[in-house]
């Protein structure tokens, strides 16, 4: 695989060149979400499983939580996150969820 920004050959898993620091892969993904469906939906991106990386954002815009999604980390790991957005759910009406999903 090559890198996009300086176009040296890199390891087909890697996520940052490791010549000039450019991210790798990965597209994103918004969807709008009521209060009430945004841990629902969080899970069920969770267990689509080739998610890298969620943030939620209030109606301006502004980041309200950002969980990086590593394999091996769902579980115990997600758990203090998945309580944080029961907390956001409650302040919150509408909320903007952009995903990360690997390539």
């Amino acid at each position: 695989m090559k890198c996009d920004r300086c176009g040296r050959e890199i390891p087909d898993d890697s996520n940052y060149c490791p010549y000039c620091g450019a991210r790798i892969g990965g597209r994103w993904e918004e969807f709008q979400v009521e209060a009430e469906g945004l841990v629902a939906k969080v899970k069920q991106l969770l267990r689509e499983g080739n998610v890298r990386r969620i943030v939620v954002r209030n109606p301006e815009g502004k980041i309200l939580l950002e969980i990086p999604v590593t394999i091996g980390a769902i579980g115990a790991l997600i758990a203090p996150y998945l309580a944080a957005l029961g907390a956001i759910a409650a302040l919150v009406s509408n909320c903007t969820i952009a995903v990360e999903r690997r390539e």
